[in-house]
């Protein structure tokens, strides 16, 4: 089963026993939960879409056994695939208008794949083997695999060994002639519910002394000693009222989790990176890399639903034609257009790895998250200027619905001729969802933070500036000599 229908998938989610708590209280699955049944629909999107022909292309690809696979369980073969995958991303976003929560894991397989060949080159060891080995494994059952990278960090201006609790970074406590046991939590971990697997990854450089902490892995996320913590996200609990209309996105969503490791035993065969520190760099970078290409994919597919809520917006409101209301759609199109060019630059320029796979130029990967660290704030605000403040004091579903109350929002809320009250406030909602509320995490917080926060980007720009090349031109020009 090389490719798995939506309904498939969701078979396959309801058969683990993930231990995840919400509010106190122990939920089953995500299927189960209202708050996290959204979340859930999104990951089935990506399974949808790659059942239908006019999508395969980008939707699908060919796996290491020669199988049709899902692409979001591919290794980049050529500069195409990279492009492809950006492609993707943004169908993704426009179909959901939410963060569909394959990104982290499909970027992690890529940085794996290609730091396990490098690290057996130099030591002998059988990493890259064992992962080729799980990646046969997920492209054939068509998992999706939670890519997890974030630790507590505890005090950051100490390293993870000098930690005062040395659980702050998740580390072996114990190894086995048959693996290792780890103890620690990854946090911040977007569809973790909505896994099969958990791919763990160090989250910073490593020292010789931090050799615990430099471990990788995979597991199933129903692993003995996983838990599952889900986070709260803004107006979350609007999907326990009912409402369809107060939710913004009825259909679609996205989750965020402190993912526990108590104790949890990985086989050997399960180990990709177990004690090497120097290549926790390489790791994190190239996964760094792929991650922060990946937003000039999704965040413009949620912007493009964003945008078009806005230009909607404006036609309900009767002021489609107002010049100034041109210009910031405009302008809207014009950020949202420059993110996705930073995507596909990337891509175009990617070089092949000496496994095999393809990378992405990292320069550019990182000047275009570092774009997307902004111009989704900016497009959101474009949006909330357009929309009106309706957005933030549209009553509730219930009132419209009131047999008394529901007239006169009717008549006080009215946009232009021919258009339904309800329809007005149903895509004021959605600006709400997408600027404010549950969406808001995946499209504007997580675009600053998500990959590493702006400061990370800048760093990698200023290692990657090639400077002294740029001065040696500048001297040629007006012939300084040396």
């Amino acid at each position: 089963m090389a490719l798995m229908t939506g309904e498939q998938y969701l078979e396959s989610i309801r058969k683990l026993n993930m231990n995840i708590y919400m509010f106190g209280e122990k939920i089953k699955n995500a299927e189960s939960s209202p708050i996290l049944r959204p979340s859930l629909n999104s990951v089935k999107a990506t399974y949808d879409l790659a059942q239908m022909p006019e999508y395969e292309d980008i939707m699908t690809a060919t796996g290491l056994n020669g199988e049709k696979i899902n692409r979001f369980t591919h290794i980049h073969r050529s500069q195409e695939d990279l492009i492809k995958k950006v492609k993707m991303q943004r169908l993704c976003g426009k179909k959901t208008g939410a963060c569909f929560q394959r990104c982290v894991g499909f970027d992690a397989f890529n940085a794996v794949y290609s730091t396990t060949f490098e690290i057996d080159d130099k030591y002998g060891t059988h990493y890259h083997e064992n992962f080729r080995k799980y990646m046969e494994l997920v492209q054939g059952r068509d998992y999706t695999v939670d890519g997890a990278m974030t630790d507590g960090k505890g005090d950051r201006s100490l390293s993870p060994s000098k930690q005062p609790d040395p659980d702050s970074y998740l580390h072996v406590v114990e190894r086995r002639p048959d693996g290792v046991v780890v103890r620690g939590a990854k946090v911040h971990q977007t569809g973790i519910t909505n896994s099969h697997e958990v791919l763990v990854m160090p989250t910073c450089a490593m020292k010789p002394e931090d050799k615990d902490y430099a471990i990788s892995f995979a597991v199933p996320t129903d692993s003995k000693g996983i838990t599952i913590i889900v986070g709260r996200q803004s107006c979350d609990t609007r999907k326990l009222e009912g409402s369809s209309i107060d939710t913004g996105n009825p259909k679609f969503g996205g989750m965020e989790a402190l993912v526990v490791f108590d104790n949890v035993f990985v086989p050997n065969d399960r180990i990709f990176l177990n004690g090497e520190t120097e290549f926790a760099t390489m790791l994190v970078e190239r996964f760094s890399g792929y991650h922060r290409q990946s937003y000039g994919g999704c965040k413009v597919g949620v912007g493009d639903v964003l945008i078009g809520a806005a230009a909607l917006a404006a036609d309900y409101n009767g002021v489609p034609k107002a010049s100034h209301i041109k210009d910031k759609l405009i302008e809207m199109v014009h950020l949202n257009e420059t993110l996705y060019a930073c995507g596909i630059a990337c891509s175009a320029e990617g070089s092949k790895t000496k496994s095999g796979n393809y990378l992405i130029d990292l320069m550019l990967a990182n000047v275009c998250k570092q774009n997307v660290t902004r111009f989704p704030y900016d497009i959101a605000r474009l949006a909330q200027d357009i929309a009106g403040g309706l957005v933030v004091t549209a009553p509730s579903e219930k009132d419209l619905k009131d047999e008394k109350l529901g007239a006169y929002i009717e008549k006080y809320f009215c946009g232009a001729a021919g258009v339904k009250t309800e329809d007005r406030i149903k895509i004021m909602r959605l600006i709400e969802n997408l600027t404010l509320g549950t969406a808001a995490v995946g499209y504007l917080t997580e675009s600053l933070h998500g990959a590493g926060s702006p400061q990370a980007q800048r760093i990698m720009i200023s290692r990657q500036s090639h400077m002294d090349e740029k001065k040696k031109l500048a001297k040629a020009i007006v012939d300084i000599k040396d």
